[in-house]
């Protein structure tokens, strides 16, 4: 099977680290076919700074040259690197996020909601102290309606860490029930769903999205890309492994590997499935 890893971050968003020939070296040696850089996208300049964790509209030409910098490093290897980029979904962004898209000829967007209310992501520690919410439950299907809005405006290739909410261990029991109208969309405008690795290593100690969310997509056959989120070159790809092995799992018939267009750019993406 292709590994792949399409969601990585660079020392631009300001809690990353690593060249992007330290990055090219990992991905060499654990033998990825495709090495995807999916950055933070920078907020409109007349809100910067919006957060801490992000670069500024003024540094894509340096973030593009960053890539560039991986693809120089990758040369005459059978390493393709990716240019994308993580954009953030919030009521009113898309004329921004459609700004930017044409901006460069990006393979693939990642969409991801952060924000269920504003300036306070749900995966900074201030939530965690302090939730939007009184109750998991209104949080939970506040987060849902803003993924759902996200997938609806077409804007994406893949859906990033779809219940990023749990981050902190607020859990419901039918998180498929309440996710059940956003993979409706996801089907209908033919998204891929990353598996995202990342959660594993965060308090609620499971990947991004659940396992039932996970079965439900299997079973509906959207396609799954298994992605890191690393921060750092070492942790590129990681969980590769127990990713495949738990799609194998919940998988009614055997896991497969496809190519899978991007929908807004018709980047080919190494995605998994059942048969």
């Amino acid at each position: 099977m292709a590994r792949t890893d399409y969601h990585t971050h660079t020392p631009l968003c300001l809690h990353a680290e690593g060249e992007p020939e330290e990055f090219v070296r990992q991905a060499l040696a654990l033998g990825l076919a495709e090495y995807g850089i999916a950055d933070h996208m920078p907020m409109p300049p007349e809100t910067e700074p919006y957060d801490a964790w992000r670069m500024r509209f003024c540094q894509l030409p340096e973030y593009l040259a960053w890539i560039e910098g991986a693809r120089n490093a990758a040369a005459g290897s059978s390493l393709r690197v990716l240019c994308g980029m993580e954009c953030d979904w919030l009521p009113g962004i898309e004329p921004w996020i459609r700004q930017l898209r044409d901006l460069y000829a990006w393979d693939y967007l990642i969409g991801s909601v952060h924000y269920i209310a504003p300036r306070l992501a749900v995966d900074d520690a201030a939530y965690e102290q302090h939730p939007i919410h009184k109750t998991a439950w209104e949080d939970w299907c506040a987060y849902a309606h803003c993924v759902l809005d996200m997938v609806q405006s077409g804007l994406f290739d893949i859906v990033g860490h779809m219940d990023l909410v749990k981050i902190w261990a607020r859990r419901l029991e039918d998180e498929e029930f309440l996710f059940r109208e956003v993979l409706d969309a996801v089907q209908e405008n033919g998204m891929v769903v990353e598996l995202n690795t990342a959660g594993l290593h965060k308090k609620c100690g499971e990947q991004y999205p659940s396992r039932p969310l996970l079965r439900e997509l299997l079973r509906r056959r959207i396609p799954i890309a298994i992605n890191s989120d690393a921060h750092a070159p070492g942790q590129l790809s990681r969980d590769w492994e127990q990713a495949v092995m738990l799609l194998r799992e919940l998988s009614p018939t055997a896991l497969i590997e496809f190519s899978h267009p991007a929908p807004t750019t018709n980047t080919p993406l190494h995605v998994y499935g059942p048969l």
